[in-house]
């Protein structure tokens, strides 16, 4: 009797304008809501909210098509009936977390239940919601839909019709206590969303993988940057042919001594600016160039390679000050210019100019775009000062000291780091480690005149926010923060409260990293440049992998080609699904950036070389250069859901040979104006993901 469950559930949209909850601006991160001594951990009474608006219909990430094939539902076309709203002017928005999936499920076996029975609709007691005025906004909307009563005693005459509606209803519930079943203890429900779209992403990289032998690698890069492996043990493995089991690297040292903080080098400012400070924090003969870009600080997209070039080479610096002077952060806390500048330069000293994207360059933009999110006016007033100050400098830090190597690379070495840190979040807890250590340096401290507590406020939200950069926790976070928006539009309020720390750090860490992976949505000459220094980079450390006698790593050998489908994939199952989820909280702020996103993607597309056959080039037989996916499906016995997870593990030994361009092409080098000035053959195709 069962079907098939289809991947979205619609919803109605409930938009409530809580003016007056968005601007209370009373959660205070270190004491809590109540500002009465508590933790910042702790939960409490509603504060500062988010209105989540209705969106309009446009291009939808892979996260939107059928996952039919793995999960079990009643009938599908009851639950759309019974899901409509009264508020029958807006278009119905759809879900696919499996937790709001259940909530909307439990709501339409409430609507069914009343109907069936006849019994009063009494609006339901919300707990948590002490709050009278938040009560009053999650109400406003109609908490169950509206049907004509089918109870007993007045459907007698259609008794098919009842008994369905009965049927159905049953059927309902049993998937909830199905879903509900397989929920593990330690896991959040996020952890299910999370699980879901994995499992949609390896079938979507399956599919891209077996298109073309290039699809592969970039399949695979996909796969072991941006899934976490240790979540992954959970999950079904898949056998792959060729793949060799243990890796290991010739020729590395290893006598060196392990140092608490590597990295960190003498300091060249301590007393560099005693007297006034230059406008943007950094002396250069550009003023009026640079006054003139940076007076669009708040926008998004401007030129950060020629505030690069204007600043003196201090992008970094510049941008920060001069966000800190736009914010009135100086102001708020008491931070002396001089010691603000000083502490930028000793951190943006300890980024590497040598390293082609990690450098200081990324950082500023990323800075710069992070400070752009904060201004959206769905966030007017909705997180503190501490709070914007404490993601700002996340961004200013969050790379410093990076080796240009991925932390896949210094794993795969037993790099000291590696060892440090245990394999986890390696490079990211290096950066957190340098660039707190800096402060501890002379005439270094903007924290100093910050209360005991507010220091370890924000050095917590730091840390969060840093951590979240690993990319390897990007479905993560997407999964959250997707479960955490489309519960609340379930729950029929359409309004995020944020009134606990875990909600306002989790939009925070989301923030951060969409302005990480941002490039894809800025102007189609930046995004370009910023592929060629990634590629640049990737290169760097093919040709270190190579004389180490490593397998090199995806996207980083310099023969292999196909930059755009690269950015192609790239961009539909990394960036837009990221980017559609904070669209639709922030809606409708972000419109532009999601349009910029998808004329940037369709012109990669548009660039897609057609690949040329391989058979006069290799000696091997196609089928012999495929490789073959086994999938294994791990079944438990209570848990028919999980049943038919799927998990892809790419080769990491496949290689496509490009016979159109086969000579090494050496580094980029970088001109003064900041750019990458390729040396390679400009008619060459590189592959490129970032």
């Amino acid at each position: 009797m069962s079907s098939k469950r289809p991947n979205q559930l619609l919803f109605p949209p409930k938009i409530i304008v809580g003016l007056g909850l968005r601007k209370s601006h009373s959660f205070d991160v270190e004491n809590g809501p109540s500002g009465q001594g508590r933790s910042p951990l702790d939960g409490g009474s509603p504060s500062s909210a988010l209105v989540l608006q209705n969106l309009p219909q446009r291009r939808e990430s892979f996260l939107y098509r059928s996952d039919s094939d793995y999960e079990l539902s009643p009938k599908s076309m009851s639950r759309h009936s019974s899901m409509q709203s009264e508020v029958t002017q807006h278009a119905e928005d759809l879900i696919v977390t499996p937790f709001a999936q259940i909530l909307a499920s439990l709501r339409s076996v409430r609507a069914n239940y009343i109907n069936l029975t006849n019994v009063p609709n009494k609006e339901r007691t919300r707990r948590g919601s002490s709050d009278r005025h938040a009560h009053g906004l999650l109400n406003q909307a109609s908490m169950s839909p509206q049907h004509h009563q089918l109870s007993p005693g007045a459907s007698r005459g259609s008794e098919d019709g009842y008994m369905k509606l009965a049927t159905e209803t049953l059927e309902e519930l049993d998937w909830c206590m199905e879903q509900l079943e397989t929920i593990q203890t330690h896991r959040s429900v996020s952890d299910m969303a999370s699980s879901k779209f994995k499992r949609m992403l390896n079938r979507e990289l399956s599919h891209f993988a077996e298109s073309s032998k290039s699809g592969n690698q970039i399949a695979e890069y996909i796969c072991s940057t941006y899934l976490d492996k240790q979540q992954e043990l959970d999950l079904p493995t898949l056998k792959v042919d060729h793949v060799d089991t243990v890796v290991k690297a010739k020729n590395i040292d290893k006598t060196r001594p392990m140092c608490q903080i590597s990295g960190l080098r003498k300091l060249k400012h301590a007393n560099s600016f005693t007297g006034i400070v230059p406008t943007h924090g950094v002396e250069t003969p550009y003023k009026e160039e640079l006054t003139k870009i940076l007076n669009d600080i708040d926008k998004w997209g401007i030129d950060i390679f020629k505030v690069n070039e204007f600043s003196n080479n201090r992008p970094l610096t510049c941008v920060t000050y001069t966000i800190f002077q736009e914010r009135e952060l100086l102001k708020t806390f008491n931070i002396a210019p001089h010691t603000l500048v000083t502490y930028m330069m000793h951190v943006e000293d300890h980024y590497h100019r040598d390293t082609p994207y990690h450098n200081a360059i990324h950082a500023a933009d990323v800075t710069q775009s992070t400070h752009v999110l904060l201004s959206a006016t769905a966030l007017e007033n909705v997180f503190t000062d501490l709070e914007i100050l404490a993601a700002i400098f996340a961004c200013t830090i969050h790379d410093v000291d990076h080796p240009g190597l991925t932390n896949q690379y210094l794993i795969q070495t037993s790099s000291e780091l590696a060892l440090m840190y245990n394999d986890e979040s390696v490079l990211e807890n290096h950066h957190l480690a340098v660039a707190f250590k800096l402060l501890q340096e002379e005439n270094c401290d903007i924290l100093d005149k910050l209360t005991k507590k507010q220091r370890q406020s924000f050095r917590k939200m730091v840390i969060d926010m840093v951590l979240a950069t690993d990319m390897s926790k990007h479905m993560t976070l997407l999964a959250d923060l997707k479960t955490m928006v489309e519960t609340k539009k379930v729950a029929g309020s359409g309004v995020l409260l944020l009134d606990n720390y875990q909600d306002r750090i989790q939009v925070l860490q989301n923030m951060v990293h969409c302005a990480d992976l941002s490039n894809p949505t800025k102007p189609l000459e930046i995004y370009k440049t910023w592929v060629d220094r990634v590629m640049a980079e990737f290169f760097k450390q093919g040709d270190q992998e190579r004389l180490l006698g490593l397998d090199i790593s995806p996207m980083c050998d310099r023969h292999t080609a196909t930059i755009e489908k690269s950015q192609v994939g790239f961009i539909d199952y990394i960036v837009h699904p990221l980017w559609e989820t904070w669209a639709d909280l922030v809606y409708p702020d972000a419109q532009e950036i999601l349009d910029t996103l998808e004329d940037n993607r369709d012109w990669y597309h548009a660039s897609i070389p057609i690949s040329p056959s391989s058979s006069f080039c290799s000696t091997k037989t196609e089928e012999e250069e495929k490789f073959h996916f086994h999938v294994e499906e791990e079944v438990e016995s209570h848990s028919s859901a999980e049943s038919e997870q799927s998990v892809i593990r790419v080769p990491a030994a496949n290689q496509e040979a490009n016979c159109t361009h086969l000579e090494t092409t050496p580094a980029s080098t970088e001109s003064s104006n900041g750019h990458l000035d390729p040396v390679s053959n400009s008619n060459s195709k590189k592959t490129a993901v970032e």
